[in-house]
């Protein structure tokens, strides 16, 4: 049997092998991954040692960068018989049209999902080393591969039929538009959007998050390729009708396409020395304790032997009970990166604050008339002097720490003690003078 009687099928291989090598497939693929990692390197220091970040900038640079740029990519080569000048040839070749389309976009999705699984090995290479509890979402990781595979079958079909030779950066700019357009509404409708930021920080999807987005998205470039390609077109009916039922579930869902995820409200204490305060946070947060440590030392040993001083501090999402205090709240990217507190000093200035505040916007304005101004300076003074620190919030507060300071220990000890106890009191009258 010669060349020109091969079989269908080994022909069909044969030219998809051709296609994986050369073109511009394997160049869409090295541009999906520098896509995705160029910006999110630039932004290492707000995603690397925390899952939920990690998969958000991720998520968030697959579907607004990623998504445009396989699409203008699938454009171009939908439309490389028209630039040729070749497409009369198409009606001689043995193969069908399905054939002829999945061969020739194939490639391109194949090395557009290639491209996004190497950013994703790389940054979840570089965040592991510095995590604690959970792990990454396989859910979010199949939908953004559905993603990138669905745009490019689509815009492989919009170049055929376009013959326009900027249809392709074009294209870009409108999906980029269309992705990122809903995320500016407050309805539901804009978790249609795969491009929906889903805040994965201390939430994970239900189990059936994936199949329902693949069916929304798949559903939708099915149509486009069965309308395009398939000889009897009603067939793009059916993933048509996949397609709206899908979307007619994601959008009464809503905000409870996800749930609490259990490791974020596991609490997670450190094993201090005898005498010194417990700190507990949330377990994905586990290796920032000892920084968050090393920064409060000089609070606690202030705090050492003062009768009523919080036995252990916890982060403000645990309710702190009547012996505990709120920690600082600090995120990563801002006060927290690779584990290590930015600022440890404005961490324990904001410790000590959360010590100190009184919640009394409960309280009658009669209740801080007489005497308020006088318990707000003495609050500004503790909380300088615990966080050791250089200047008060209220000049006049600054004599107030210097006589803190001036006081023998023990006198200071039971000062402090005293005042601890009406910590939480409104009344100015209970709270004692410096």
């Amino acid at each position: 049997m010669t060349a020109s009687e091969a079989p269908a099928p080994r022909r069909t291989y044969t030219a998809l092998r051709t296609e994986l090598r050369r073109g511009i497939a394997p160049w869409a693929g090295l541009a999906t991954a520098l896509t995705l990692l160029v910006p999110l390197w630039s932004k290492a220091a707000q995603w690397q040692g925390g899952w939920g970040q990690t998969q958000d900038q991720l998520h968030a640079a697959a579907a607004l960068l990623g998504g445009p740029l396989v699409a203008a990519a699938a454009c171009w080569q939908g439309g490389r018989e028209h630039r040729r000048r070749t497409a009369e040839l198409l009606l001689s070749v043995p193969r069908s049209r399905p054939a002829q389309v999945m061969t020739a976009v194939t490639p391109i999705v194949l090395w557009a999902a290639a491209g996004y699984l190497l950013a994703l090995a790389v940054v979840f290479a570089a965040t592991a080393p510095y995590t604690g509890a959970g792990g990454p979402s396989l859910s979010v990781v199949v939908t953004d591969l559905g993603l990138l595979l669905s745009i490019g079958f689509v815009g492989f079909v919009v170049g055929r039929l376009v013959r326009w030779r900027l249809i392709a950066p074009v294209l870009a700019a409108v999906c980029y538009v269309l992705l990122g357009a809903p995320g500016y509404v407050e309805s539901n409708a804009r978790f249609l959007s795969p491009a929906e930021q889903y805040m994965l920080e201390g939430s994970v999807p239900v189990w059936w998050f994936a199949p329902v987005l693949l069916a929304w998205t798949g559903g939708i470039a099915a149509t486009v390729l069965l309308a395009y390609t398939a000889r009897r077109r009603l067939l793009a009916v059916v993933p048509l009708a996949l397609a709206v039922t899908a979307g007619a579930v994601i959008v009464p869902t809503g905000d409870h396409l996800f749930r609490d995820d259990p490791a974020a409200t596991r609490r997670v204490c450190s094993t201090p020395a005898p005498g010194t305060p417990q700190l507990c946070v949330a377990a994905p947060d586990a290796p920032v304790l000892p920084s968050a440590s090393a920064a409060l030392a000089g609070m606690f040993s202030r705090l050492e032997g003062v009768p009523g001083a919080p036995v252990r501090y916890v982060e403000s999402t645990f309710d702190p009970k009547d012996d505990e205090a709120a920690l600082a709240h600090v995120m990563r990217g801002w006060g927290i990166t690779r584990n290590k507190l930015t600022d440890p000093r404005a961490y324990a200035s904001e410790t000590a604050l959360s010590l100190t505040l009184r919640d009394c916007s409960n309280h009658s304005h009669r209740s801080r008339r007489e005497g308020g101004k006088q318990v707000d300076l003495t609050d500004d003074a503790v909380r300088t002097w615990l966080a050791d620190g250089d200047s008060t919030w209220d000049p006049e507060a600054r004599p107030l720490v210097t006589r803190l300071e001036a006081m023998p220990d023990a006198d200071r000890k039971a000062w402090l003690g005293r005042y601890l106890a009406t910590r939480k009191s409104c009344m100015p009258t209970e709270v004692p003078a410096l």
